[in-house]
């Protein structure tokens, strides 16, 4: 530990401060790390090479890489060896790397940490995506730009040159016990079925009123095909965003319900993706910016579907 830039040192540092690595959340590793190695630099595929090379692991690329992978990294001559996937996007490089630096830390936490097992692979691949993420969106800036933007998943990965996919998940942990809501994706298969490819939520955990209880099946989740007469369906078929302004749940439907936008990913004036955020009707002010610029089709009312 004599280099104070080395990642092992950096590891220790992060047992010192926190105890247990297990103690620490991503949220919070990735937080130091930014603090430790970025500053105040924007995580550019620059930046993330000096950190690399500070962090004492050696970057190279393959072209002989199987479709589904986009990186991995191995020791070489007793140093880290990080490869990237020849012709990646520049965002794919950013999350490659930090995925990676994030599974050589977890080897590292036990050479600092005696009593610390280090996570098994699947949990390791979940802890290192988690880990980058939250270096690329750090959560209060991203969170504050959450609700600039209206809940604006499109709009937000076009700011951010991130995968709609990754926005999406990454409004679901920044948001997590604070806001009732869901959000889904939806892109067409093959066959041209259009199904949830991704989805998250959340429930408020501050005031336990403000959530929607006993509705099992509702809230579409992955896989779940976009059922005819659904916001998505019209949305789809006219290529257009629409809004329900309200979304009644009970029979008698004098609940204030839900409110629901969906927002299309146009490319040759052709959907490609479908973005679907529900939320509480007493919240619809926080869709505001999304619904001005967007400028959805409204539809009144419909009664127990989305």
């Amino acid at each position: 530990m004599k280099n104070p830039s080395d990642l092992r040192y950096f590891c220790y540092c992060l047992v010192h401060k926190y105890g247990s690595p297990e103690s620490i959340s991503e949220e919070q590793k990735a937080k130091e790390f930014r603090h430790y190695y970025l500053r105040d630099l924007p995580p550019t595929v620059k930046a993330l090479r000096i950190v690399a090379s500070c962090c004492g692991c050696n970057l190279d690329s393959s072209d002989k890489m199987p479709k589904n992978m986009r990186g991995f990294n191995q020791v070489v001559n007793g140093k880290s060896n990080i490869v990237i996937k020849d012709g990646d996007t520049l965002s794919g490089i950013q999350n490659t790397i930090l995925h990676e630096i994030r599974e050589i830390m977890e080897g590292i936490f036990p050479t600092v940490c005696r009593d610390y097992k280090p996570l098994k692979t699947s949990a390791k691949h979940y802890a290192a995506n988690k880990f980058a993420t939250a270096v690329l969106l750090p959560e209060e800036t991203f969170t504050k730009k959450v609700y600039e933007t209206g809940f604006d998943v499109i709009e937000l990965a076009s700011h951010y040159s991130k995968s709609c996919s990754q926005v999406l998940l990454r409004i679901g942990e920044v948001l997590q016990g604070k806001l009732f809501f869901y959000v889904g994706m939806y892109e067409p298969d093959t066959d041209n079925n259009w199904r949830v490819t991704y989805w998250t939520g959340s429930s408020n955990h501050n005031d336990s009123e403000a959530n929607v209880y006993g509705l099992d099946g509702f809230f579409p989740r992955k896989n779940r095909s976009a059922t005819a007469g659904s916001l998505v369906e019209m949305t789809i078929k006219e290529g257009k965003s629409h809004m329900v302004e309200q979304i009644s749940l009970l029979d008698e439907m004098e609940d204030e319900g839900l409110v629901a936008i969906t927002n299309p990913l146009m490319i040759q004036d052709q959907p490609t993706k479908v973005i679907l955020m529900v939320l509480l009707s007493h919240n619809r002010e926080l869709l505001l910016p999304q619904v001005e610029k967007i400028k959805p089709v409204i539809v009144e009312r419909f009664h127990q579907h989305l």
